[in-house]
């Protein structure tokens, strides 16, 4: 009785909530320090407008964006609190999948895999 308790479409619901909701806070805290480090550092300088320049190549993987973040660069701290914004609906996704197994919804459990393996290809680039 206490397995299907805690298996409860409410309780779910409400652990799926909380994860939504502590993941998008995280990432909003992680993009406030990337943001104060900018401010820090550039705050005083006038803009330049004049021409564009692109998200550097260290910031293009998931390494280069740890390494920055690990040496206090604001832009890879900012690039991780995006990061972790994409995968909080990943995880919401992955926790799905666990609460449908917990339910013995096997229907649920194959296409909510189905829609996580989509996601997880999507987000590493699909094919090349």
């Amino acid at each position: 009785m206490r397995r299907l308790r805690e298996c409860g479409e409410l309780q779910i619901e409400t652990y799926l909530g909380k994860l939504l909701r502590i993941g998008v806070l995280v990432s909003a805290a992680v993009v406030l320090i990337g943001l104060s480090l900018y401010l820090r550092r550039y705050g005083s300088d006038p803009p330049d407008y004049r021409a564009f320049k692109g998200e550097p190549g260290d910031l293009l993987s998931l390494h280069g964006i740890l390494e920055d973040t690990l040496q206090g660069r604001w832009r890879g701290v900012i690039q991780l609190g995006l990061l972790l914004l994409l995968a909080t609906p990943v995880a919401r996704v992955a926790f799905s999948v666990l609460a449908f197994a917990c339910q013995r919804d096997k229907v649920y459990v194959i296409v909510t895999l189905i829609v996580l393996g989509v996601l997880i290809y999507s987000m590493a680039g699909g094919l090349r």
